[in-house]
């Protein structure tokens, strides 16, 4: 089965050799408070800074989801309120998870096919924190590296969160233009899903040590404690942590996978271009993703699509909330094969001819 499905997606193949290794090295057995864990977590810190671009001084966190990420960043971080701008069901979702932890908590919608508005946005003096989705999973949007520094560069008091679920460890990001970054790793990392990674520049650890908030297990402040060890507030997910070193230390710097993500997106994009029957479901090019492409057609149309493709082996990714019943959506992740592309090629071409 060839699997375009945008999460949980295609893993390395290599997982499945590096799986052995690990049971063979301890691994599935070993203390995290041990010298073993630690050592595979100071390495893996440091993988993962180098091969991603991150900021030598961010601090590097692990938890369970981008969703646990949410949780942490709102109950952390602020006190009053989030701010969230959005245009899709993820962006959306995270306003109302912030709204129950802080219903003061506000929103600004806009429209999936024009860029972020930086300037209308009204961001009210007592917000603590400015929150945003990188690459809109569920509609196939992204925003640009551009508005990423308007709104760093007009919002520069504030701290900035962003959720980059399907951009992290694909694209080549300026994270200094924003104090926290995280992403789950069943996407662009090409791992199980189950493990997710944050980093946090050193503003966002100095306002965590502020509040001194230590409620909860994954308050931040005791995650940035424990972390000064390379060790985790809980049991982690040791085999992934395991696996992610391994795919990091074989995988091209970030730089290079940026560029073949770009001119694979260009092609597929060119592609779908040419039938009839579906279309792009974002019109504008300037925010188009680059890991997730979105289709849209007749229910009937998407839903024989995606039928006659699972006979042919071929997984598509169903549509998702305003759009679930008449889009469907291809990821554009490393771990997938140029040939695999080429298969999705034909089948289409076989199918329209």
């Amino acid at each position: 089965m060839i699997n375009f499905y945008p999460g949980p997606s295609k893993v390395y193949p290599d997982v499945r050799n590096y799986l052995v290794d690990a049971y063979d090295e301890g691994f599935l057995s070993t203390p995290h408070r041990g010298d073993q864990f630690v050592q595979l977590s100071r390495e893996l810190v440091g993988l993962i800074k180098r091969r991603l671009n991150i900021p030598q001084d961010y601090y590097i966190f692990f938890a369970s989801s981008a969703t646990e990420c949410w949780e942490i960043l709102v109950q952390s971080l602020t006190k009053n309120k989030s701010y969230h701008i959005y245009n899709g069901s993820f962006g959306e979702k995270w306003l109302q998870y912030a709204q129950k932890l802080r219903p003061k908590s506000e929103g600004y919608a806009f429209d999936l096919n024009s860029p972020m508005p930086v300037h209308e946005l009204q961001v009210s003096p007592d917000t603590e924190l400015i929150c945003f989705t990188q690459n809109e999973t569920s509609n196939g949007t992204q925003v640009t590296p551009t508005c990423i520094l308007n709104l760093h560069n007009r919002f520069r008091d504030t701290l900035i969160a962003v959720d980059a679920t399907s951009s992290m460890a694909g694209l080549n990001l300026k994270m200094i233009k924003a104090d926290i970054w995280f992403a789950s790793v069943q996407k662009c990392f090409g791992l199980p899903a189950g493990l997710a990674v944050m980093a946090c520049s050193p503003r966002a650890i100095f306002r965590a040590k502020q509040m001194g908030e230590r409620a909860h297990y994954n308050s931040m402040v005791s995650m940035y404690e424990k972390m000064l060890n390379y060790q985790t507030t809980h049991t982690p997910n040791v085999l992934n942590l395991y696996l992610m070193k391994r795919v990091l230390e074989e995988r091209p710097f970030i730089k290079t996978i940026d560029g073949e993500l770009t001119a694979r997106a260009q092609d597929l994009y060119a592609f779908f271009a040419q039938f009839t029957d579906i279309q792009l479901l974002v019109e504008n090019e300037e925010v188009r993703s680059k890991t997730v492409l979105a289709l849209q057609g007749s229910e009937k149309v998407v839903d024989e699509l995606k039928k006659r493709a699972l006979h042919h082996n071929i997984r598509l990714g169903n549509g998702y909330g305003p759009w679930s019943r008449n889009t469907f959506r291809i990821a554009n992740f490393p771990a997938i094969l140029d040939e695999e592309y080429e298969e999705l090629k034909r089948f289409f071409l076989h199918y329209y001819a």
